[in-house]
């Protein structure tokens, strides 16, 4: 278990951090970015679950304790495999979430426009920050080894928060759907 008794360290005032294991890099690192982009999609889930209740809500609060798993993984360097990795299993358990919530959607006629209620405005922000860490990752994936279910996870993450985010908007009833070229005469 993780016992942090002092939240200072000053380690960090030099453009430097610490990864597990205690290795240095400068915290413009991009594997130190999609840490980072990680947790502030764990964030953005925690503003969502205000809005949540019930079943939602649990299952928000597993996916944020995946997600620190998965940063658990991230700041693992190279081929180390020691400590926590995201596994199939969680993938697994994703896709089969999104296709139970997906069994209430109708389907789309057009792309969504993120909004709609609070919590769904707050699930499109998580899948949008998901994205761009999924980006992070297959970058950092291109000069180092990286978990494959990693990318898998927050591949499937995002897709999950989009299923959610329509569910949470009246089971898809209430999306604001994109009109292509509306504003253009």
């Amino acid at each position: 278990m993780v016992k942090l008794d002092k939240i200072y360290t000053r380690g960090g005032d030099s453009g430097e951090t610490s990864l597990a294991g205690g290795k240095r890099v400068a915290k413009h690192d991009v594997r130190v970015a999609a840490m980072g982009t990680v947790d502030e999609a764990n964030a953005v889930i925690g503003i969502a679950r205000l809005h949540l209740d019930g079943s939602t809500d649990a299952l928000a609060s597993r996916i944020q304790n995946d997600l620190f798993d998965l940063g658990a993984d991230l700041a693992r360097p190279g081929n180390d495999k020691s400590g926590l990795h995201i596994n199939a299993a969680q993938v697994l358990r994703l896709e089969t979430e999104i296709d139970g919530c997906n069994e209430r959607l109708d389907p789309l006629t057009s792309f969504v426009l993120p909004g709609g209620s609070a919590a769904a405005a707050y699930l499109h922000h998580a899948r949008t920050v998901t994205r761009r860490a999924e980006r992070l990752v297959s970058e950092l994936g291109a000069t180092e080894p990286v978990n494959d279910q990693a990318l898998a996870y927050l591949n499937r993450l995002s897709d999950l928060l989009f299923v959610l985010a329509r569910s949470a908007n009246q089971d898809g009833a209430a999306d604001i759907l994109w009109v292509p070229g509306q504003n253009r005469s």
